[in-house]
């Protein structure tokens, strides 16, 4: 059976596949109505639309807008066209459009079928147009308002002038006042022709027109005139003023009349132009808002309209959010139409294809396959096939994929937009062209093209056709080449996403029959492809074969003139190796939670991949570009001399060529920014697109021969367990790591910050295994100490710095914190010693911190110096014990140099501390033991100032008799602070103290004779003996001055007491006496009792002096109180008598004591010359005393 007996409708009949908007004869459609297939899924879009449409006839509703979206060819444009045959509703044929629907049960569901009668029985003007076919603009910029083209369509649809809005609204005036067709036809009477068919030409009929206007009195003609010269400037309209028209011309039809818009590809129109955005959202806004339901607006967008049009989704959506009713037509619906439409087959076609499919199924799915990973429908089963034959499931969406692309980056794909090629014609014509063959066949993905190709550009097509009239690909001529059926498909698929073009993909889409042998039209394939890559039609990116444009063949010229030299390409390849696939640039050495890393060198043949590496271990990688010998013998001894891994690639030099060919296309477009070909920013990006590719494959390529590769460790070539790059690669540079860095194991507890301080904290027993004896890291520790001490005995004091750069190298690779703790146990242990910036370092002088921070700061790194520690004789550790034990009564003591140099130390500052205490006390008493106490605190600091413990011992061992005899006069001093005999001693010295201030007025010899004897026991330098004799001094003191004191007191009270009595005999005669008499005997009342407890001869006396001198003050205070009563009384006198009297004067009263006068205490009389001496000298004292009006009491 042939191919086009299989259907139950003729293959090759006329078939309205083409579908287009404002185009269409009855005779065709009257075949759209009656093929029309209503898949479920448009039973559903039917039911939403009407339903919604409904709404406006039974009431009111400004939802008015309606959005159809879907892929091209999904059927979007046909679905409009069908809607507006309904919303018609002309009689087409015989019958209504609503008939079809009803006669054919293309409606299911009768709710949905009432409401198309209700939308049919409606009266309706439909405009349908396709909105840039309707749009006067010819380009992408400044296309006409969305508002002026709903303005244009509205007008042609009133018979109007659709192109000059002018003329149109001079018409609509005409006919509103019923003179539009007097005005044709006095139009056609003066111009000869219909207005309809001369408007267009305005321009050179203003004269007619001014003659037809005036002539039916329309207007005058100077206002005819005067209006055709203003109708050819520029008409502006607002959406709201537009939508207010339609409301109009709704209202005048009256009848429940509704008008329906509806716009083909609106959303190629709007592309990213966001005032036609806003443009179309206000019309479908203001037209709701104003004629509330009557006025309907229905467009149609691609569903990918984001992609192609590069609109940003929120504004986009913006406009979408106007449309309440959104339609969707997916490919299923597509899918349907073509199985219903074209290949519906006979009863007996279904059996044939039923035993066909039987022997053939587990062929086909075997023939038919694809490696790219995106799902490829195939025949899901017996159904399916029926359906489906000849062509194959995944055609459809393929073929989908490929319009939109061929679309979206062909100039012609306007056309494409315009519906010229729909799905249905697409597959009807390829089904056409094999309709001869027999059942077998197959509708290859080629055919396609054939379809297409008159609506290419000339760029895509003239390639093909140069290839058909190329005598290598085509030595016959013949019109059906293989190779250039191989270009057709690459040619279609160029820009698809959906499917990789490798040789398994193309072998694929080439099947033609199920007889097919897969193998080997896969080799014809590969053959196909090797002769149109010689003739530049085709280039190879990976696995991947792009079909190349003229402009791309030229481009592709220019770029294999680019020069690239082997380093570059050498360089480019390191770099993807150790930045992408191998970007680890340290082995983690798996003990200890991978503690310890280790960098290497990283060369790919002669060429070191960074210029700044000087590692202990290397990777090299050998490319087959490599010059220095690959055999075998040659790689054993590079591995094993140079101490690096050596990686040596298979011999395929695949990934090398791909990247001489990214660096190519890199140097090309550097180089040329602009260049005048067609197209040029588009292959540009394309380039870029493919120079990623590139280089995907280049790290592809090159990871496939890294698992591939030979790897030599140490002059071996080594078995790898790993498969994985990476781990393969760090499985042999670590075995690499077990050679290099052979001491590593030296460390068998690894060591941190808490450790290291531990270290420092800790005596001799720190890390040390009490069941093996073994302390922590034994063998480091050895290693450590023997280089600073080889060192130390060179003379060279070793810094941490090299210490460092000594031991993270190889043999060694330690880290920082391993040498850090090392060190500090080393110096805790007392095998080294430290100076830092000259100064030596210990735990005497510094902190456990301090030295922490020595042994691990940075800033320290070279300040740190260490060398051998000189160890400390026997004799010298016994001398500092003994003083220790007799000074500061301690026996407990480490046996670390460093803990005994410290504790001494700190008993010596406690000791000094103790010393400076007592000090103060001898500024007032001359307290024994002064000289003692100076010279140990002298002592004892010599031993603070040694920085080193050998220098500590042997100046503490020097000086142990020293010690020991400050030991030993020491403790009677202490003794004498820390007793009763230093408060003995203290009451001694006040007694003695006492007795020297007063012992001029003291004639005692027994009381002379007991302070001698205390004086004799205080001023001993070590009286400690003597001192309890002196409570038994002290009381015979006591008591013997006690008697003196008691002797000297009677004159000095009864002084006080005379002068007490003569103040007082003064008062009583004054005025006041009652106010006074208390304060002043107070004030001797206090001075009599500081008399009375006064323990001192001296200050004994001073009180009688005190006594005299407070009586002449109130004496003299009581003469000037007597004065101002006086004073006063007068003035009282004065102001009560007329006659005032004759004014007084007024004597002053002054009170002196004799002492005064005779400025001394006593007279000497030996004769009469000695008394006529003192009675001269007492008459000139008392005339100095003696003034003017001035009484002198002389106190005796």
């Amino acid at each position: 059976m042939k191919i086009k007996e299989l259907f139950s409708k003729k293959i090759d009949r006329d078939l309205q596949g083409v579908i287009i908007v404002g185009q269409g004869e009855e005779t065709n459609v009257v075949q759209e109505l009656e093929e029309y297939v209503v898949t479920r899924e448009l039973q559903k879009h039917f039911a939403d639309f009407f339903a919604a449409y409904k709404k406006g006839i039974n009431g009111t509703t400004a939802k008015t807008g309606v959005w159809i979206s879907g892929f091209f060819g999904s059927g979007k444009s046909h679905f409009l066209k069908i809607l507006s045959y309904l919303l018609a509703n002309k009689k087409v044929g015989e019958k209504a459009a609503i008939d079809y629907f009803i006669d054919d049960h293309k409606i299911e569901d009768e709710m949905v079928l009432a409401d198309m009668k209700l939308a049919a029985a409606t009266p309706t003007d439909v405009v349908l147009f396709n909105i840039d076919s309707k749009s006067d603009s010819n380009g992408k910029r400044n296309k006409d308002t969305i508002v002026s083209v709903f303005l244009k369509v509205f007008n042609e649809m009133q018979g109007f002038c659709g192109s000059m809005p002018y003329l149109a609204d001079l018409e609509r005036r005409l006919m509103d006042e019923g003179k539009y067709e007097a005005f044709k036809a006095s139009f056609l009477g003066e111009y000869g022709d219909t207005w309809e068919n001369s408007r267009q030409d305005f321009d050179f009929i203003q004269d007619t027109v001014v003659d037809a206007l005036s002539s039916i009195g329309f207007m005058s003609d100077a206002a005819a005139r005067n209006w055709c010269e203003k109708a050819t400037g520029q008409y502006s309209i607002s959406i709201e003023d537009f939508a207010k028209r339609v409301k109009a011309y709704i209202q005048k039809k009256g009848k429940n009349h509704h008008i329906v818009f509806l716009v083909d590809e609106v959303g190629q129109y709007i592309g990213d132009d966001s005032n036609l955005m806003l443009d179309l959202q206000t019309v479908c806004e203001e037209l709701g808002k104003e004629c509330q339901g009557k006025a309907w607006l229905i467009v149609t967008s691609q569903q990918d309209i984001d992609s192609i049009t590069k609109v940003k989704g929120n504004d986009f959506s913006k406009i979408q959010g106007r449309f309440d009713t959104r339609l969707s037509l997916s490919s299923a619906n597509v899918d349907a139409v073509i199985k219903k439409r074209i290949l519906e087959k006979t009863p007996t076609a279904e059996e044939t294809l039923a035993l066909c499919y039987e022997q053939k199924a587990t062929i086909i799915k075997n023939l038919i396959v694809f490696n790219d990973g995106v799902e490829k429908k195939l025949y899901a089963g017996l159904q399916d096939f029926q359906q489906v034959y000849p062509f194959i499931p995944y055609q459809f969406n393929l073929l989908a994929s490929v319009l939109t692309s061929i679309r979206t980056h062909s100039s012609s794909g306007k056309h494409l937009s315009e519906g010229e090629r729909s799905m249905l014609a697409l597959f009807k014509e390829s089904a056409v062209a094999i309709k001869e063959l027999v059942i077998g066949a197959f509708v290859p993905f080629y055919r396609f093209y054939n379809a297409l190709e008159n609506f290419l550009d000339h760029s895509h097509r003239s390639v093909i056709i140069r290839a058909y009239e190329n005598s290598y690909i085509n030595p016959e001529h013949r019109d059906d080449v293989f190779a250039v059926n191989v270009l057709k498909t690459l040619f279609m698929i160029k820009y698809v996403r959906e499917i990789e073009a490798n040789v398994e993909n193309i072998t694929s889409l080439m099947i033609e029959s199920m007889d097919d042998d897969r193998l080997a039209l896969k080799g014809r394939v590969d053959e196909a492809l090797k002769v149109l890559m010689r003739q530049m039609l085709v280039q190879k990116n990976g696995s991947v074969y792009v079909f190349l444009t003229n402009e791309e063949q030229e481009i592709n010229n220019e770029i294999e003139k680019e020069n690239v030299e082997m380093p570059e390409v050498i360089t480019k390849i390191a770099e993807m190796i150790f930045e992408d696939i191998l970007p680890e640039k340290k082995y983690r050495y798996p003990a200890f939670n991978g503690r310890y890393s280790f960098a290497f060198n990283q060369a790919v043949d002669d060429r070191p991949y960074k210029a700044t590496q000087n590692y202990d271990i290397g990777v090299r990688i050998l490319t087959p570009w490599y010059e220095g010998g690959s055999d075998e013998g040659t790689l054993r001894m590079m591995s094993g001399q140079g101490k690096e891994v050596i990686v040596s690639l298979p011999n395929d030099a695949e990934f090398l060529t791909e990247m001489r060919a990214y660096l190519k296309i890199e140097h090309f477009l550097r180089r040329n920014t602009s260049m005048q070909i067609a197209k040029y920013p588009a292959i540009r990006e394309a380039k870029n697109i493919e120079m990623r590719e590139r280089n995907a494959n280049v790290k592809l390529y090159l990871t496939e021969a890294l698992k591939q590769a030979k790897v030599y460790v140490n002059g071996d070539l080594v078995s790898l367990s790993a498969k994985d790059v990476a781990n393969k690669i760090g499985e042999a540079v670590g075995r690499l790591v077990q050679t290099v860095y052979h001491k590593l194991v030296y460390i068998d507890a690894p060591m941190g910050e808490a450790e290291i301080r531990r270290a420092l904290r800790a005596g001799n027993q720190i890390s040390i295994d009490l069941q093996e004896m073994k302390e922590s890291n034994a063998h480091a520790l050895d290693d450590v100490r023997e280089y600073i001490a080889r060192n130390s005995r060179n003379h060279i004091k070793t810094s941490m710095k090299a210490l460092k750069e000594r031991f993270m190298k190889a043999p060694y690779g330690f880290v920082e914190d391993d040498i850090d703790w090392l060190v500090a146990r080393l110096f805790r242990r007392g095998d080294i010693a430290f100076t830092v910036s000259g100064e030596p370092v210990s735990l005497n002088n510094k902190t456990e911190d301090d030295i922490f921070n020595f042994i691990t700061k940075k800033q320290y790194v070279e300040k740190l110096l260490m060398e051998e520690r000189v160890r400390v004789s026997g004799r010298e550790k016994k001398a500092v014990r003994s003083v220790m034990k007799e000074l500061f009564r301690t026996t407990v003591l480490p046996d670390d140099e460093d803990a005994i140099m410290r504790d001494f130390r700190s008993f010596a500052k406690s000791l000094i501390a103790d010393i400076e205490k007592l000090e103060p006390l001898y500024e007032r008493y001359a307290y024994p033991g002064k000289e003692v106490l100076a010279r140990g605190k002298a002592l004892l600091r010599t031993a603070l100032q040694p920085q080193s413990a050998a220098e500590f011992f042997a100046d503490i061992a020097k000086k142990q008799d020293d010690y020991l005899d400050f030991a030993e006069d020491y403790e009677p001093v202490k003794a004498f602070f820390g007793g009763d005999q230093k408060i003995i001693f203290t009451r001694a010295l006040d007694m003695l103290a006492i007795y020297d201030d007063s012992k001029t007025y003291i004639v005692n010899a027994e009381l002379e004779e007991v302070v001698a004897q205390m004086r004799a026991v205080v001023r001993q330098d070590k009286p400690y003996a003597s001192i309890p004799r002196l409570p038994e001094l002290r009381d015979k003191f006591t008591d013997l001055y006690n008697a003196v004191l008691e002797e000297e007191s009677v004159p000095v009270l009864s002084s006080i007491e005379g002068d007490l009595v003569r103040v007082l005999q003064v008062l009583q005669e004054k005025p006041y006496a009652a106010q006074y008499e208390a304060n002043y005997r107070a004030q001797f009342a206090e001075i009599k009792s500081g008399a009375e407890r006064c323990n001192n001869v001296s200050q004994l006396r001073s009180y009688k002096d005190k006594a005299e001198a407070l009586k002449l003050r109130l004496l003299n205070e009581m003469d000037a109180r007597d004065a101002s009563l006086a004073a006063q009384k007068e003035i009282e006198q004065e102001a009560h008598e007329e006659t005032p009297p004759a004014p007084q004067k007024v004597r002053k009263i002054k009170n002196v004591s004799i002492k005064k006068v005779t400025g001394t205490s006593s007279w000497r009389i030996e004769s009469k010359e000695d008394v006529e001496r003192c009675v001269k000298e007492m008459r000139e004292a008392l005339l100095a005393q003696l003034d003017e009006d001035t009484i002198v009491n002389i106190e005796f």
